[in-house]
């Protein structure tokens, strides 16, 4: 269903302000389906487009959400279009796109010697940076500082004009953009949140390039010691 192509028409309008219509749409997999449109735009009446994500109402009900090639909604904005629908309430939202914050964390050491906060977390197999999804209203930086303290119980300094962008797709059709940042913690006493990290590790810059194995993360540690040696 997610990332489906879909020929879709309006129906009707829900909100103008909020640019949420109701339509219908046919797809690969169903024909004629009742559906949510969402657009940044006032859409055509007949036009191309993708299914970005569906919608199950507490009552069992699904909905697909359609828009326009190349419109790109993330789930705190999809919740807050949907707030404009009465007497229904939200169980879960499954989106195609989705967008987390985190960032780089360094840590000074009393020989100025630099090492780097790995995490691993719950789920996965692999050692990558502290990270989180965004939530509504909060800026970029303000959810990385947020999902910091809440799985390392550090407090850092977002440092400079460093902002590095991940884009891939870990679960299939899902489309995942994770935006870093370089931060300084100021002690290296972490404590980890057990439901979300499983483990943590400082280590130096060469050593995190050897437990690094994506692409994007060893592109993104280049940058961030490239960074770091520039600070005074």
């Amino acid at each position: 269903m997610l990332a489906e192509r879909a020929e879709a028409n309006i129906f009707g309008v829900l909100s103008e302000k909020f640019g949420l219509y109701t339509g219908y749409a046919n797809t690969d997999s169903e024909k004629n389906k009742s559906i949510y449109i969402v657009s940044r735009k006032k859409p055509a009446d007949y036009f191309s487009g993708t299914v970005i994500a569906v919608v199950t109402f507490k009552d069992g009900e699904e909905k697909q959400i359609v828009a326009y090639d190349g419109e790109v909604f993330y789930e705190p904005e999809l919740m807050e279009i949907l707030s404009v629908l009465k007497n229904v309430v939200i169980e879960k939202i499954k989106c195609l796109y989705e967008k987390s914050c985190g960032a780089v964390i360094f840590y000074k050491g009393r020989q100025n010697n630099v090492n780097l906060l790995l995490v691993k977390n719950s789920n996965g197999r692999y050692w990558s940076f502290p990270k989180g999804h965004i939530e509504m209203n909060e800026t970029e930086q303000e959810t990385a500082v947020r999902e910091i303290k809440e799985e390392t119980n550090l407090d850092v300094e977002i440092c400079g004009n460093f902002r590095e962008i991940s884009e891939y797709c870990p679960f299939g059709k899902i489309r995942k953009r994770v935006v870093f940042f370089l931060a300084r913690a100021f002690t290296d006493n972490v404590k980890i949140q057990e439901s979300e990290i499983d483990s943590y590790i400082w280590v130096d810059i060469q050593q995190a390039r050897k437990l690094c194995t994506y692409d994007n993360d060893l592109r993104i540690i280049d940058k961030a010691e490239t960074a770091i040696h520039l600070m005074k």
